[in-house]
């Protein structure tokens, strides 16, 4: 006597490797001949690690081991050939209470306020003038961008000729129309100022090739729209253009922030150390930065363990003032 039928899933046939319900689909057997890849360990592929590691080894050696090194020799005194003595948290007393640090520290304040603010602003205007260009839009890309990629040592000097209170070309140009020469070399302002140009000259083509691929990424639809609806050129800038570009001024507001408080090139140049200007930075110290001071402690006073207290302070300084300009980029940005 045979069985009834069988009907519902159990009727389902088992074919090998076919289609049928997950609980009952067998696992595909490997075809003759073929061997199934075995799986690689990290150390099977040391070749491709040793291919790399130079730049780690060198990275390591030359840039990681010295910043906790400086850390180490905060908290000791040596002149770089004696033994070192351990003085626990008496350089950041006296850095504290070091009249010469809070001056480097105004000074670097005041130069990043002057360079920053025209760079980005003239950074953003540049490219959105840029990105409406339709001829020789290479040839303007290239000629802002110039200036970055120019030795700073070498722009650092041109501009001293430039500004040079007796035969710079700013004052001969100031005397064709009877205006007296300035002191932009001399006066403690001034020489801020020409610090500031110096820097607003070699970073704002650097930011607006940053804006322009900005810009370019943003769809024209937008702009379409926002002309139909008769917004004019002010207003779909601060309207459309800003708000859209919001995460890119954060960043290159960011990154100014940390290269503008970095300043030492400018004024080491421009104010070299000579017998009519030992300390550095110019009449006054005026274009004395945080770390030219720590250049003047360090090399030229061989005393480490303060310039080291000094890198450390100044770092803390510089990540307060990088989240406080986060803070304030992202105010009334919606969640």
């Amino acid at each position: 006597m045979t069985s009834p039928p069988v009907t519902g899933p159990a009727a389902v046939p088992e074919h090998r490797g076919g289609p049928g319900p997950a609980r009952f689909r067998p696992r595909r057997a490997t075809p003759a001949g073929t061997v199934r890849p075995k799986r690689r360990g990290p150390l099977a592929y040391w070749r491709q690690y040793l291919a790399i590691s130079p730049f780690y080894l060198i990275f390591a050696g030359f840039s990681f081991f010295p910043v906790f090194y400086s850390l180490y020799l905060a908290f000791q005194r040596w002149d770089g050939l004696g033994d070192m003595q351990f003085v626990g948290l008496q350089q950041f007393k006296f850095l504290w209470s070091d009249p010469v640090f809070w001056l480097s520290i105004r000074n670097t304040l005041v130069i990043w306020v002057l360079s920053t603010v025209p760079t980005l602003l003239g950074a953003l205007v540049l490219a959105t003038l840029l990105h409406s260009v339709r001829r020789f839009k290479g040839f303007y890309r290239i000629a802002l961008y110039v200036p970055n990629v120019t030795s700073i040592v070498a722009v650092a000097i041109f501009f001293g000729a430039v500004f040079s209170n007796n035969f710079g070309l700013v004052n001969a140009i100031l005397g064709t129309v009877g205006i007296s020469p300035v002191p932009w070399l001399s006066n403690p302002w001034l020489i801020k100022v020409v610090i500031s140009l110096l820097m607003t000259w070699m970073w704002t083509g650097y930011n607006m090739i940053i804006y322009l691929a900005g810009l370019q990424a943003i769809p024209t639809s937008i702009y379409e729209a926002a002309k139909m609806d008769g917004a004019g050129p002010v207003r779909t800038f601060f309207q459309i253009t800003v708000p859209i570009m919001r995460p890119i001024i954060l960043f290159t507001v960011i990154i100014s922030t940390i290269n503008g408080l970095q300043s030492f090139s400018e004024p080491q140049v421009l104010f070299a150390s000579n017998a009519a200007n030992a300390n550095l930075g110019g009449p006054g110290q005026a274009g004395l930065t945080t770390l030219l001071y720590f250049y003047q402690s360090a090399f030229l006073n061989n005393d480490y363990g303060y310039g080291a207290a000094i890198v450390w302070a100044f770092f803390l300084l510089i990540i307060v003032l990088v989240a406080v300009n986060w803070r304030i980029t992202q105010r009334g940005r919606k969640p």
